[in-house]
């Protein structure tokens, strides 16, 4: 087992949380933040089963220790629960790890899964899950996003079911009360028109760049993608016909001269999103699409590519026509153009974004409320 930070001491009242990885952790970064308000004598334990999300967090002092989440083997689940003793476990979205429950269950520690999701498909609702099946019963409550959840978990017998949301309307309107300012994007951005195109990949970037090289000079653009090995990046540059600079190379610079920007680091995208007038969430041309919240919550028109399905949020922002999505670089072109030239259609479209966030923020204080009456 991982060789934790420093040695326990019997008095320590530790919460834990359990969270897969980077996406996860937004969702209960609001209920994190709450706890160490609402229980400052507890100590707080956050695991991860991602690398991807450990190796950016583990130095977060948003936990006491952040920890990989040891193999759920019997024996590890018993030496990690003997070393902590949890007052409480929460488990976000899809984090069900049978021997983690079931000895939870066993020793009395209540155990919360928070901003689940489920669906007909999954193993819980087929006539051989039992097994998995099993393990659901080991939760204390279930907090859930959506109506079709509560019906899947009560045909299976569940009432500890609360219809909450997603924590993530809590995180991303924290973000917006936020300070986002950022110096050198004053000095980029002007009084121009601006595209922030974030997260994006090779697939996402072929349209945005053919639509940048044939752009009036009034538009600025920030590509931030996901990927910025140095490689990459310098790849993108040269297939871009226009003034383009990268952010690692803004010193001394003047920033106003240029209508692209690169953004070649991690950490600046949120705030980055504050100063579009029009957003692209990249992703939905290749491996999956990326988070939509952050730039909807600025109240700006989001565009996507086709493959958004299976993400609750976009599905019904497209609905609502506050998300838009285009199929190719002709598809980009009409609908950038319309949002560019048609301020009550860039207005109307972006306010849908703000107002289904804002409908949509709680889910935190109904874990709280529920939280305060088992600690």
């Amino acid at each position: 087992m991982q060789l934790l930070r420093s040695g326990n001491q019997t008095s320590d009242s530790w919460i834990w949380m359990h969270v897969a990885s980077l996406g996860e952790y937004e969702q209960g970064l609001p209920i994190l933040k709450q706890l160490r308000t609402s229980y400052p004598n507890h100590k707080l334990v956050l695991t991860f089963f991602s690398p991807s999300g450990y190796e950016v967090k583990k130095n977060n002092d948003i936990a006491d220790q952040v920890l990989y989440l040891p193999m759920d083997t019997l024996g590890n689940v018993r030496k990690f629960l003997d070393y902590f003793n949890p007052e409480l476990a929460i488990f976000i979205k899809y984090e069900i790890w049978p021997n983690y429950l079931r000895q939870l269950k066993k020793r009395n520690i209540p155990a919360l899964l928070v901003s689940a999701i489920f669906s007909k498909d999954q193993v819980f609702f087929k006539p051989w899950g039992g097994f998995m099946r099993g393990s659901l019963k080991s939760f204390s409550h279930f907090f859930v996003q959506d109506d079709k959840s509560v019906e899947l978990l009560q045909s299976i017998g569940h009432k500890n079911v609360s219809l909450s949301g997603d924590t993530r309307f809590d995180r991303v309107s924290e973000i917006l009360h936020g300070n986002n300012q950022l110096d050198f994007m004053d000095a980029f951005k002007q009084d121009a028109f601006c595209l922030v195109a974030g997260s994006t990949w090779p697939e996402d970037e072929d349209i945005l760049v053919d639509y940048i090289n044939t752009a009036t000079e009034n538009i600025k653009f920030i590509l931030a993608p996901h990927a910025i090995k140095p490689a990459k990046i310098e790849k993108l540059k040269s297939s871009i016909g226009k003034q383009a600079i990268c952010y690692s190379e803004i010193e001394n610079k003047k920033l106003s001269e240029y209508q692209v920007m690169i953004i070649d680091t991690i950490g600046l995208l949120i705030k980055i999103y504050s100063y579009a007038d029009v957003s692209y969430v990249g992703g939905a041309f290749a491996t999956g699409l990326h988070n939509t919240l952050e730039p909807a919550i600025f109240g700006v028109p989001v565009i996507i590519g086709p493959d958004y399905f299976g993400f609750k949020e976009a599905e019904e922002l497209v609905a609502k026509k506050g998300i838009l999505v285009v199929k190719d670089k002709a598809g980009f072109k009409s609908v950038f153009d319309r949002l560019v030239s048609d301020a009550g259609f860039l207005d109307r479209t972006g306010k849908i974004n703000s107002d289904y966030i804002r409908e949509n923020i709680g889910a935190t204080a109904q874990v709280m409320d529920f939280i305060n009456q088992v600690l």
